[in-house]
């Protein structure tokens, strides 16, 4: 209503060239918008031209060789997971350099770059926070913070590892299959099917996984692994820079203080192939909708897991191995580290690794304000049911609004 109000307002102007100039001024914003957008749509042709629906999959070559060097991958590429392996190599896929990693992030003393807070919203049974932050190189990297009511570490623990409880409330999951498992360290290695807006093929995802424990706190790490006994295929598209970690452990309730209540800090990114910029917005609009679904998903858990006549599944069963964690150890080598950087440290301090949506850094402002329109141009070019609704919407509102950071 605002835009043809002041449509019909310049219309009511008292001659003829006034009426003209306004309108020039009125439809710039948009001619910048379509001829970014027919940029964009030029470089993207190839891709999408032809009606070929994957164009989103190739968008972001650009973005693909800095994915190699993220410095936050955590994707250490160990020997592949396959039975022909010795017992020592496959706990090397995942191993104790990739729990010094997790401890850092859950310490804030990684010297990545601040967390810029996105999300703070709660329900009855949870409370949620999310944090998101751009490295130098690599996709973004999101950081979030849950505290569910009534539920045990242990609990929560088994909930995330349980691939096949996981289909019931995980609507983007297709296909989970276990490729290898060791029972002595409780590692595995599963084969992901995640499905994707029709416009993108859909994902696969090749993760391994483990457990560390310490005195009911959890370190639970899932990553991308090689694994050449899996070929790859042109689709699904195989996720090879993918990082997904949990630190679990009890807290206090919001309701009553004791210590019924659970936490769960979740790092997570990977490189799904979409330009990062899009992703971006696309996540932030469905991330609540889609953490929302987590909290039934698992109080079904419990009361399924109520039942004793139910056995474990075997995903579950695993998730009950877990590796002893020194974490005297990982603070001392930690500090060890902080002393012997300390002269030349850049990072900033856990104190300043947080930052608040009102103080983020207002860099490269121009840049995206192109890309944002391009994508907005882009989007309004196409059929309209080709992008989803969450991706339009959140474009839409960050044009509106140029002088926050995507």
């Amino acid at each position: 209503m605002a835009l043809v109000s002041a449509f019909l307002e310049i219309l009511q102007r008292p001659n003829f060239g006034d009426v003209i100039f306004e309108l020039m001024v009125f439809t710039t914003p948009i001619w910048v918008a379509v001829f970014v957008g027919v940029l964009l749509g030029w470089a993207w042709k190839p891709n999408w031209a032809n009606l070929n629906l994957d164009f989103l999959d190739s968008a972001a070559k650009n973005n693909k060789g800095d994915a190699n060097n993220s410095s936050l991958s955590s994707t250490n590429s160990g020997p592949d997971y396959s039975s022909s392996n010795s017992e020592n190599g496959k706990s090397n896929l995942v191993n104790e350099d990739d729990l010094k990693h997790l401890h850092k992030l859950v310490e804030e003393k990684d010297g990545g770059p601040a967390w810029i807070q996105m999300m703070d919203r709660s329900t009855s049974n949870m409370s949620y926070q999310a944090w998101r932050r751009d490295p130098p190189v690599g996709p973004p990297q999101y950081r979030s913070r849950t505290i569910y009511e009534d539920a045990t570490p242990e609990m929560l623990r088994d909930f995330f590892w349980d691939d096949e409880f996981r289909s019931k409330w995980d609507d983007m999951l297709l296909h989970a299959q276990t490729l290898e498992e060791c029972p002595a360290t409780g590692q595995m290695v599963v084969q992901w099917v995640r499905k994707f807006p029709f416009f993108c093929s859909d994902r696969e995802y090749i993760i391994g996984r483990r457990i560390w424990e310490s005195e009911r706190t959890y370190y639970c790490i899932t990553k991308g692994v090689p694994c050449s006994s899996v070929p790859r295929r042109n689709k699904p598209r195989r996720v090879d820079l993918y990082y997904s970690s949990w630190f679990i452990r009890a807290a206090e309730s919001k309701r009553d203080g004791r210590m019924t209540a659970c936490e769960v800090v979740l790092f997570h990114h990977e490189d799904m192939g979409i330009p990062w910029e899009i992703a971006k917005l696309g996540i932030r609009q469905g991330m609540w909708g889609a953490v929302k679904k987590i909290d039934p998903g698992l109080r079904a858990y419990q009361n399924q897991r109520a039942l004793s006549e139910i056995p474990l599944s075997p995903s579950a069963s695993m998730a009950q191995i877990n590796t002893k964690a020194n974490l005297v150890s990982l603070q001392e080598e930690e500090k060890k580290e902080s002393q012997e950087t300390s002269s030349t440290a850049i990072g900033p301090s856990k104190g300043e690794n947080v930052i608040s949506p009102d103080k983020q850094p207002s860099g490269r402002s121009f840049q995206k304000i192109l890309v944002v329109g391009g994508a907005i141009a882009l989007a309004c070019s196409l059929d309209r049911g080709l992008l989803t609704k969450a991706v339009i919407f959140g474009v839409a509102r960050r044009f509106a609004k140029t002088g926050k950071r995507l």
